[in-house]
């Protein structure tokens, strides 16, 4: 292969995909997953805040599939993929009174998997309107929780769109100015306050 391309804001040229080659053919049990980490561990490939970058992988890998480039590992279906939501008990009285009553306020951020994950997402899908079926690309998650810690909202700010010609066209962006500033924009943003705390 000759010349180099850009896929997932990532520069790819012949060696690269000869990389890729290599290990698919040397680790034949690995599955996608395993492969895009490999990967990004090799390459360094990484977010600004130092996590791997295993979905971009993941998605330039099938690109380069549908390019006939590789040949992927069969995909794994594991059961239903549809996020499943866990019911989570939490205080829903009507709260009644001033703010100065309520605080002070603790806004907590939600990270990993755990309880305050879980009321997260119980609490987006049952009271937002738009549900919650999962965030995709990098994303910051909060609860709102009054003194007594009673849940008062949730606020869920995700990554911008990767390129979307509109905006490019409407803030003047080129493509080099749109991969060194999508950083700084948001998209995926929802806020929710719950409704017995109104």
């Amino acid at each position: 292969m000759s010349g180099s391309f850009t896929l997932q804001g990532r520069q790819l040229g012949g060696d690269d995909i000869d990389l890729i080659r290599q290990l698919i053919g040397a680790h034949p049990d690995w599955h996608r997953s395993r492969l895009s980490v490999e990967l990004c561990r090799m390459w360094n490939w990484r977010t600004d805040k130092g996590l791997l970058k295993d979905m971009a992988c993941r998605s330039m890998l099938r690109k380069l599939e549908q390019r006939r480039l590789i040949v992927l590992p069969a995909a794994r279906v594991i059961g239903n993929r549809a996020r499943r939501i866990r019911e989570m008990a939490h205080a829903s009285d009507p709260i009644i009174c001033g703010l100065e009553q309520l605080q002070p306020i603790e806004i907590a951020v939600v990270a990993g998997r755990g309880e305050s994950n879980d009321l997260f997402h119980c609490l987006l899908d049952r009271y937002h309107y738009l549900g919650c079926r999962g965030h995709v690309g990098e994303h910051i998650k909060y609860l709102v929780y009054d003194r007594q810690k009673r849940p008062l909202g949730c606020l869920l700010f995700g990554a911008a769109a990767w390129k979307v010609s509109a905006r490019e066209q409407f803030i003047g962006w080129s493509d080099h100015s749109r991969q060194a500033r999508l950083k700084f924009l948001t998209n995926n943003t929802r806020f929710l306050i719950l409704p017995w705390s109104r």
